[in-house]
């Protein structure tokens, strides 16, 4: 069975940083993108970052300049790099990955339990 663990999240001042990783485990055969999203109650879960296996990114443009994306292949693992965190940034960041198990024939997207990230102004 295939799980993606999260992990990194917590409070931080207005202007700091934080590093969510995300693990993913199990019977994997291959993964294709993994990416971050995040969720505010009562909202849309939204994008915030993806990359490629081969290491081409996107982000939202909220979090340009501030954030950064990379994973370890070898780890089956994502990062998020998040700096200069501001009030807005505060809400539940899950992450995903588009991936085929060790049991399928084909891709499936995979979502981890999410992790609080809360910046106080």
């Amino acid at each position: 069975q295939v799980q993606l663990v999260e992990s990194g999240g917590g409070l931080v001042q207005s202007g700091g940083s934080l590093r969510l990783s995300c693990a993913a485990s199990g019977r994997i055969f291959s993964i294709r993108d993994m990416a971050w999203y995040r969720q505010a109650p009562g909202k849309q879960r939204e994008l915030v970052a993806r990359i490629t296996n081969n290491g081409n990114t996107n982000y939202a443009d909220s979090v340009k300049g501030r954030f950064t994306i990379s994973r370890d292949n070898a780890k089956n693992t994502v990062y998020l790099q998040m700096n200069s965190l501001k009030p807005e940034d505060t809400d539940v960041y899950y992450c995903n990955a588009d991936l085929r198990s060790g049991l399928s024939l084909s891709f499936a997207i995979y979502w981890g339990q999410g992790t609080q990230v809360t910046v106080s102004s």
